[in-house]
């Protein structure tokens, strides 16, 4: 049995998927690999993690709250001033080696035979080029908007279906500009130290739905929401259309269900499991490691251009961004 560490042994097995994957293997399918990618995956880039020190991004404000349809009903304008402030967070940052690997090993299979499941909102993923037909944003994106009205519609369906995705613009509007240009503005104290409260900005200065005028919201899954349900039909549907090969479970502790539980479903669905996350060779890392299994501790920036050499060969530094 291989060490769970053993480099060497996780690119041999690569080298097996890779010799199959250029003609349909004798039981008449095509290897798959699944991968589940976290915020540890975009660390690298120098982006913090939305729990706990993301929490640093607004002194006075628990990011844990604003995610949340209720803020957002209540303060609109606070709410888009800390999303248009994560916005210029992650726009600040480029993808890293680990990002531009999981896209290289994208393009170097079939198309149903990768799929990249990633629980970042941050766009990086996107902007290493990943191919969109084998990548799913579990969370949504900081870089996708919605429309939420027209208002006194309960009905989804009599709902406006406006929404729009990449969208890089920064500010969105003018009364976002101050959060745009990364201020912080809650952080702004007055005489006696105590912080100013902000002044609130009227609903017709925010982000508006070109269709029905009214407000959008970011794209992105706020708590108490459910996950996008076709999309994750479509997920379960790849899952279970056979053997799975491999999963790589990247920066992430795969606490969250729905992803938590894809790793239990590659596995009985015959997965080699790959951890790459900073903590993966601890005694807790280690818990549930299974006799095939890997688990290699480090940065994926690092770690993945490596372990994958085999598919994508040397990775190349970019000179720009796709």
């Amino acid at each position: 049995m291989p060490a769970h560490n053993d480099v060497a042994a996780f690119q041999e097995l690569l080298r097996r998927i890779a010799s199959s994957s250029n003609s349909v293997s004798a039981a008449g399918r095509s290897p798959r690999i699944l991968a589940l990618c976290g915020a540890g995956l975009s660390a690298a880039s120098g982006l913090a993690t939305f729990r706990g020190t993301t929490a640093a991004l607004w002194h006075t404000h628990d990011p844990m709250e604003l995610a949340t349809p209720e803020a957002f009903a209540a303060d609109p304008g606070l709410v888009w001033r800390f999303y248009a402030y994560r916005r210029h967070t992650a726009l600040a940052v480029k993808p890293n080696a680990g990002h531009y690997a999981l896209a290289a090993l994208a393009r170097s299979l079939p198309t149903s035979s990768f799929l990249c499941l990633t629980q970042n909102v941050d766009g990086l993923s996107p902007r290493a080029n990943h191919p969109p037909e084998g990548l799913r944003t579990l969370h949504g994106s900081l870089f996708s908007l919605r429309c939420v009205g027209p208002p006194g519609h309960e009905d989804h369906a009599a709902r406006c279906n406006y929404s729009v995705e990449d969208d890089f613009t920064e500010p969105l509007v003018p009364a976002l500009a101050t959060a745009a240009e990364g201020v912080d503005e809650t952080a702004a104290a007055g005489p006696d130290g105590k912080p100013l409260p902000l002044p609130r900005i009227p609903a017709e200065e925010l982000p508006q739905c070109p269709k029905c005028k009214s407000l959008l919201r970011p794209g992105v899954v706020w708590f108490g929401e459910a996950l996008d349900k076709e999309m994750l039909k479509g997920v379960d549907q790849w899952v279970a259309a056979g053997k799975i090969d491999l999963m790589l479970v990247v920066g992430t502790s795969a606490e969250v269900y729905p992803a938590a539980g894809y790793i239990e479903r590659a596995r009985r669905a015959g997965a080699v499991v790959a951890t790459i996350n900073l903590d993966a060779e601890s005694r807790q890392g280690l818990k549930g490691l299974r006799s095939r299994d890997f688990a290699f501790g480090g940065s994926a920036a690092d770690i993945l251009p490596v372990l994958l050499e085999p598919l994508i060969g040397k990775l190349e530094e970019p000179t720009a961004e796709a």
